[in-house]
């Protein structure tokens, strides 16, 4: 027999050379396999899918799904008749623009392994993309729905913009178009007014970070009164550093009132949403920021119109009045006069009300002098209204008590009339024994004492005999 060294190995023993030495030097039969533990055979499964399968792309929708606290995503996917489990680690769905829930349903790319452990096959997920809605619109939606959810959209919190701001920051690229647009508004309609440029850049994957330190750096410049972020128009992939969660947080968190102007019109980011005031392009933010020159001069112009008018129509009404006050003035004895007259007048009139008042009082105490009379009058017709009371309550006192005694002598007879002793009167005797009255011969026996009430006296007899019938 040839050495099983120098054999050709089959292609299941090239994927398990972790076989056993001690195995390798036995003589090895052609139409015997080879006896493998539970481990070789999971990693010769492992081979075998790794290398016939590849990367794979599986659509289907998401199930038990868990965010693990390692920051790896746990999840099955599954269609209607089958399904399979899967993972992402941290590494990988850190870079997912959207947050996957379960019933969504997902295309996801990845490979197919075997958790040696417990022999499952898996999937092994490095690239997962929402079906139907894009993925940056599908995050879009979902951190719009959790800001509003928070409060941060509220129309309350917003702050209203300077009228005149002094000094103006701007977030945005120092080098692209919406600056300059923003620039030539300020120049044209108030060149007054201080800008500072908050450089940087606001496009691609490293501009969220920037955009929210050039934010951080704008409301910390003194004085400043408005705060512009924005850029010009873009496709949403351009644009998403402004739907950055931590931009927007630092916006409505911002002490300094915010302008959005990013994009055009019909573009919609969340720092429009959480920004006091959003404008639809820069140079229209430059323009809400800014009042024009030409503007306030013909407001001033006209407020000073209004004002000069105003003065002419209150000075008018003034001389109008004070006029008409100097003709209704008079000479200050004649007054004098005058009210010493008045006043001579209400005395009068004092005087007499009080006499008045006094007769009538006089007349009515004379009158209930009348109708009182005298003490003695009045102490003896109390007199004669005592005795009356005296001889009715006299006389109501006999009648009762007749009645009470008429109904006790009526309650006497009939209680007597009930009376034992009649019975005894009658020729009856009553039989007692120990004072209990005997009403069966069954409460005796021979020797008894027993005591007999006549109706003339009573008698002690004992008993010789007892008969019960």
């Amino acid at each position: 027999m040839s050495d099983p060294k120098n054999q050709p190995l089959r292609k299941t023993e090239n994927y398990a050379q972790l076989t056993l030495d001690a195995a390798a030097e036995q003589p090895v039969k052609s139409n015997e396999p080879a006896v493998l533990s539970v481990e070789q055979l999971n990693i010769q499964i492992k081979q075998l899918i790794e290398g016939q399968m590849g990367m794979v792309w599986v659509r289907g929708e998401l199930s038990n799904f868990k965010a693990h606290t390692s920051g790896h995503f746990y999840f099955s996917v599954k269609d209607s008749k089958s399904q399979i489990t899967a993972v992402m680690f941290r590494g990988n769905n850190a870079r997912l623009k959207f947050k996957p829930t379960d019933g969504m349903e997902v295309m996801v790319r990845g490979r197919v392994t075997v958790y040696e452990p417990r022999g499952n096959y898996q999937l092994m997920v490095d690239m997962m993309e929402p079906v139907g809605a894009g993925a940056l619109q599908k995050a879009f939606e979902q951190l719009k729905m959790k800001l509003r959810a928070e409060g941060l959209f509220d129309s309350a919190k917003k702050r209203p913009i300077p009228t005149f701001p002094r000094h103006i920051a701007i977030v945005t690229s120092p080098t692209g178009a919406a600056i300059r647009d923003i620039l030539n508004v300020l120049s044209r309609r108030a060149k007054s007014i201080q800008v500072t440029i908050v450089p940087t850049i606001v496009q691609g994957e490293a501009a969220a970070p920037q955009l929210r330190e050039a934010f951080k750096k704008a409301v910390a410049l003194p004085d400043v009164d408005a705060v512009i972020v924005g850029r010009g128009g873009g496709s949403i992939e351009d644009m998403w550093c402004f739907n950055d969660e931590g931009l927007a947080r630092l916006i409505a968190a911002s002490p300094v009132p915010v302008i959005s102007a990013v994009g055009h019109e019909i573009d919609f980011t969340i720092a429009d949403f959480v920004a006091d005031l959003r404008a639809p392009t820069p140079s229209a933010a430059a323009e809400l920021v800014a009042k024009s020159s030409s503007e306030l001069v013909n407001k001033v112009t006209s407020l000073e119109r209004m004002l000069k008018l105003s003065f002419d129509r209150k000075m008018k009404f003034l001389r109008e009045k004070s006029l008409g006050l100097s003709k209704r003035l008079v000479d200050p004895k004649r007054r004098l006069e005058d009210l010493t007259l008045r006043n001579d007048d209400l005395l009068t009139r004092l005087e007499l009300a009080v006499s008045t008042l006094i007769n009538k009082k006089d007349h009515r105490v004379e009158l209930m002098t009348q109708k009182l009379g005298t003490p003695q009058n009045l102490i003896d017709r109390r007199k004669k209204e005592l005795g009356f009371l005296q001889a009715r309550t006299e006389k109501a006192l006999m009648f009762s008590l007749e009645r009470k005694k008429s109904r006790m002598d009526r309650m006497m007879a009939m209680l007597d009339s009930m009376s034992p002793l009649r019975v005894v009167d009658r020729g009856y005797s009553i039989v007692t024994k120990d004072s209990k009255v005997i009403k069966s011969a069954s409460q005796v026996k021979a020797g008894d004492c027993i005591d007999i009430r006549l109706a003339q006296g009573s008698l002690t007899a004992t008993v010789s005999g007892v008969k019960e019938e």
